[in-house]
């Protein structure tokens, strides 16, 4: 790297940690097999940014900037976003085309669905063995929690021969891996059809197709009541937004408030050997281990960190729940 090319004291540590972040990955990333990864996570005050990199030799740079507080001068936020981008452009050596920045506000409510723009433009991705479509233009989000790398491996490996759910199910790609991993039957439910034709077409992709794989468009928590001892599974994943309120929705859901009866909603549609695996990512989230005292309730969230996530313990949360 040219560092005559980096101009600032603040720009420089940035690169350096950059680079750092990269030789400390690099033997990891190899030896996994990750192809989309974090690389950084705010490490540096100065530069407040999520970097995820996506593929290998010819990458797409997602860059996520946290919202500045009100106390910082707009124009000296934006001067230093523009330093963030010409860094990551010489360090990652990644063209401007292939680099993707967004402001990751606060999400409320609908907000956290709503477009960001209508490129239509899905590029292909590999995880685990699988394949899924992702976009970096459209919306805050890009349709990969990488957060969730390794529990949705541990889905996976724990699918075989059991009718796995998969509820709030967003891309779908827990669903995937729970087909890979040889499930009987998959069930995926969003409110979104948005979200619900992506599962579909990254379940086709990975050619999962079939009555064995539905897909049902719903809002989960009126879903789980009507559905209460219709049908059994032996394995549910259960990932609910924080907090969520929608045209579709008649009053609001938040997980503090709600999980219990959540949680009690969906451990009924378990087979008596069967498992849910809950997650959520409010960083204060406080299960509610009194009013569940007659389940088997496991934290997993140390267990499902990956290593790319390790500056950030607090990205997820998440159980494992038995009867």
């Amino acid at each position: 790297m040219n560092r005559a090319s980096i101009h600032g004291e603040a720009a420089r540590a940035f690169a350096n940690r950059l680079q750092k972040n990269l030789r400390h990955l690099g033997r990891w990333l190899q030896r996994e097999d990750i192809r989309c990864y974090r690389l950084y996570d705010a490490d540096i005050p100065e530069y407040a940014l999520a970097v995820d990199v996506y593929g290998n030799a010819n990458h797409w740079v997602h860059v996520q900037e946290y919202q500045a507080p009100a106390s910082i001068d707009a124009d000296k936020a934006r001067a230093r976003l523009e330093d963030a981008v010409a860094v990551l452009q010489e360090v990652l050596s990644v063209p401007a085309e292939r680099m993707f920045v967004k402001v990751r506000r606060q999400q409320k409510g609908s907000a956290q669905y709503e477009k960001l723009a209508t490129s239509g433009h899905f590029h292909e991705v590999r995880e685990g063995g699988n394949r899924f479509l992702v976009n970096f233009e459209d919306y805050l989000d890009t349709g990969l929690f990488l957060d969730h790398r390794i529990t949705r491996a541990m889905l996976g490996a724990l699918a075989e021969s059991r009718h796995f759910l998969n509820l709030f199910a967003y891309t779908g790609s827990a669903t995937v891996y729970a087909a890979r991993g040889g499930a009987l039957s998959t069930t995926t439910v969003d409110m979104s059809n948005t979200y619900l034709d992506w599962a579909r077409r990254n379940m086709a992709l990975n050619g999962f197709t079939g009555k064995m794989h539905g897909f049902i468009q719903a809002n989960c928590l009126e879903w789980l009541e009507r559905t209460a001892g219709a049908r059994r599974y032996g394995l549910i994943f259960l990932d609910p937004p924080s907090f969520s309120t929608s045209k579709r929705m008649d009053g609001t859901f938040d997980v503090q408030r709600d999980h219990v009866t959540l949680i009690r909603n969906t451990v009924r549609l378990l087979e008596d050997d069967g498992l849910l695996v809950f997650s959520n990512n409010l960083r204060r989230f406080q299960m509610d281990r009194e009013a569940l005292a007659d389940l088997v309730i496991e934290d997993i969230s140390r267990a499902t960190l990956p290593k790319d996530f390790e500056r950030n313990p607090k990205i997820h949360n998440c159980w494992k729940i038995r009867k």
